[in-house]
């Protein structure tokens, strides 16, 4: 169970992902200017933020099974829409509707930590974020590949018939998990949020930790297929999407991080993860640009960022999923929330920086995020 619902989030969130690589095209394809491709991709982001902060908390009100139903419906739906639109508006509903779909991620993370034992719980969200990150770190190349293949059209269309026999899949398997807050009103619910983030401090804290190491890592993979593709290295599409696969095994780290989790060794393993996340940028600067030294300590860099943000992500999840099991979707929506805030700043600060400073001065801000994280993560024993 635990193996199909970490390969179930991997899937559903590499829909947040297909259409980075491929903007250029679906942008002429409808039409839009060059200026304003990024909404291709924006407006699934925004869906999925939304859907964090107004459908996630639904889980500790709703009975959970339907619930990822009738979500993982809404992003078929939408997969089904930027398949074959034709025009921006249809496009754009879809992008959001595709973007909203796709926070089921962050439904099934708690549901599946309701089940797990206290004492593998760590393993169990680890589990899931391996899944989960081998998903996003795998939507860019399989994009790449399958537009080069058919057509961008087809990226969208098989990720539906793949969601659509997911959807089959969990229906039956699947067991229903009645919420305890069945008599709690909707608005009720958002407006508990603000009470809970404010009467949290272990939810600002790692929420706080995790924005700084997301955001790091979105600046690396916004500003190194630049460097890659670049006169530095001039390497093809392809060779950057074995890049970007190959730092996929950075997603080991996560069962590891749940593992020291239950063991009780939190606080070590987020030093570990914080370190290693900034180390990985430093690692960069080593070797002359462009040589084959150069791209060998970019790979290993790729690898040392993903394994310490996935570990940190795995260990932020453990601690709050620890507090009271009535609010876990409450508190998984502020924490993801936040995560995807310093995600968003990371990615601008990236395309920002390569563009002024080149990878020098991307690098040096992406060093800086996880070092920021560590320094507070410093005054977290005496607070």
């Amino acid at each position: 169970m635990v193996l199909l619902l970490a390969a179930a989030v991997g899937i559903i969130a590499a829909n947040l992902y297909y259409a980075q690589p491929i903007v250029a095209m679906i942008s002429q394809a409808l039409g839009l200017a060059p200026e304003a491709a990024g909404l291709v991709v924006t407006l699934t982001q925004v869906g999925y933020g939304l859907g964090v902060l107004l459908m996630v908390p639904l889980g500790d009100m709703l009975e959970n099974r339907r619930l990822v139903m009738t979500m993982i419906a809404l992003t078929i739906l939408g997969l089904l829409g930027l398949a074959f639109a034709t025009q921006l508006i249809p496009y754009f509903i879809a992008a959001f509707a595709t973007g909203l779909g796709a926070s089921t991620v962050q439904i099934i993370v708690p549901y599946v930590a309701h089940f797990a034992p206290e004492m593998r719980r760590g393993q169990v969200v680890g589990s899931l974020m391996s899944g989960l990150m081998i998903g996003i770190m795998l939507s860019r190349p399989t994009a790449s590949l399958l537009t080069d293949l058919f057509s961008w059209h087809a990226v969208f269309v098989l990720s539906a018939v793949l969601m659509t026999i997911l959807a089959v899949v969990l229906y039956l398997v699947l067991p229903p998990r009645p919420p305890s807050n069945k008599n709690l009103r909707y608005g009720s619910l958002l407006k508990s949020m603000g009470h809970l983030y404010l009467t949290t401090p272990i939810l600002r804290r790692r929420a706080l930790y995790q924005a700084f190491l997301f955001g790091a890592f979105s600046l690396f993979w916004t500003a190194s297929p630049l460097l890659l593709a670049g006169p530095d290295f001039n390497l093809s599409q392809t060779a950057i999407a074995v890049f970007a696969l190959v730092g996929v095994s950075g997603a080991i780290a996560a069962p590891l991080a749940g593992w020291a989790a239950d063991k009780g060794w939190s606080q070590k393993a987020t030093k570990m993860a914080m370190l290693i996340s900034a180390g990985s940028f430093l690692l960069s600067h080593i070797f002359s640009a462009g040589s084959t030294a150069a791209l060998a300590a970019l790979v290993v860099s790729a690898i040392l960022l993903d394994a310490g943000i996935t570990a940190n992500l795995v260990l932020g999840q453990r601690a709050i999923f620890a507090l009271q099991a009535e609010y876990r979707s409450r508190l998984n929506g502020l924490f993801i929330a936040t995560i995807f805030v310093g995600g968003a700043i990371g990615s601008t600060l990236g395309a920002w920086a390569y563009a002024y400073g080149g990878w020098n001065l991307t690098a040096w801000i992406g060093f800086t995020m996880p070092a920021l994280a560590f320094l507070v993560f410093l005054t977290e024993k005496k607070a």
